[in-house]
C-alpha cells in the first residue's frame, strides 16, 4: 500500500496527468459548492422561520441559520469531501487510470468502463458516503471520540471498495475485480482509510480524487491485477 502510495503521489507530477488534475480540481470545487448549497437550502426549508423563548418572545432565527451554515464551510467541506470524491471516481477515473498505465504499465492498457456503468456506480457509493459522514456527525454527542473512527473506517472501506473495484474491471470482469478485492480486505480498506484522511485536509483535499484513483491503479497491479511484469521504468 505505501508503494502505491509514493508511486500515486509522483504520478501527481505528471505533464501526462496535469490536466486532469486541474479538471478533477475544477470539478471537485464545484461539487462542493453545489453540495454546500443543498445543504444550506435544506436548512431553509425545514429549520422554523421563528422560535419562541421565554422572556424574549419570538424571534426569527430562519435567515440566520441559512446564512449562518456558510460559517460551517470549512466543516461541512471536510465531510462533503468524501461525497465529491465518490463522484469524481464516476467521472474521471479512467481518464487517470489510462495515464497511469501508459507511464507505469503501457502492455496493459485497460478496457473503458462506460462512463454511464461509471456514474450509476458514483451515484450509489455518493449517497452512501453521505450517510455515513452526516451520521458521523450527527452520532457525535453520543459517540464521544468514537465518531472520527466511525467516519474514517466507514467512508475508507466504501472509497478502498469503489476505487479498487473502479481500476480492476479495466482489466478483469466484475467477479473477479470482486473477488481480488476481498482477497486485499485489509490493505485496500487501510488505502481506502488515507485517502479519507487526506479528503479531510483543508485544501489539499480537492486534489485528492484524482491521487486516489492514482493510488489504486498501482495498488491493483501490485496486488496481481495483471500477470504481466511493469517495465523497469515508467514512461511519461
Amino acid at each position: 500500500m505505501l508503494r502505491a502510495l509514493i508511486l500515486g503521489t509522483g504520478d501527481m507530477l505528471r505533464p501526462a496527468l496535469t490536466g486532469v488534475v486541474l479538471r478533477g480540481i475544477g470539478l471537485s470545487l464545484l461539487l462542493l459548492v453545489a453540495l454546500q448549497a443543498v445543504v444550506t437550502a435544506a436548512i431553509r426549508a425545514f429549520a422554523p422561520e421563528t422560535l419562541t423563548l421565554p422572556w424574549l418572545g419570538e424571534i426569527g432565527i430562519g435567515a440566520a441559520l441559512s446564512w449562518g451554515s456558510l460559517a460551517l464551510l470549512p466543516v461541512m467541506g471536510m465531510l462533503l469531501m468524501v461525497p465529491v470524491a465518490a463522484a469524481i471516481c464516476g467521472i474521471y477515473s479512467d481518464r487517470v487510470a489510462g495515464a497511469v498505465e501508459a507511464a507505469h504499465y503501457p502492455w496493459a492498457k485497460g478496457r473503458d468502463v462506460p462512463l454511464t456503468e461509471g456514474l450509476a456506480e458514483a451515484a450509489r457509493l455518493v449517497l452512501a458516503t453521505l450517510a455515513v459522514s452526516l451520521g458521523s456527525l450527527l452520532l457525535s454527542p453520543v459517540l464521544g471520540p468514537a465518531a472520527p473512527i466511525l467516519f474514517y473506517l466507514g467512508n475508507g472501506w466504501l472509497i478502498g471498495r469503489e476505487y479498487f473495484h473502479a481500476v480492476a474491471i479495466r482489466h478483469m470482469p466484475g467477479p473477479e475485480a470482486s473477488a481480488l478485492r476481498r482477497s486485499l480486505g485489509l490493505r485496500v480498506t487501510a488505502a481506502g482509510a488515507a485517502v479519507t484522511v487526506l479528503l479531510t485536509l483543508p485544501l489539499l483535499g480537492i486534489a485528492v480524487p484524482v491521487l486516489a484513483t492514482a493510488i489504486f491503479t498501482h495498488l491493483v497491479f501490485l496486488s496481481g491485477g495483471s500477470a504481466r511484469p511493469s517495465p523497469a521504468r515508467p514512461r511519461g
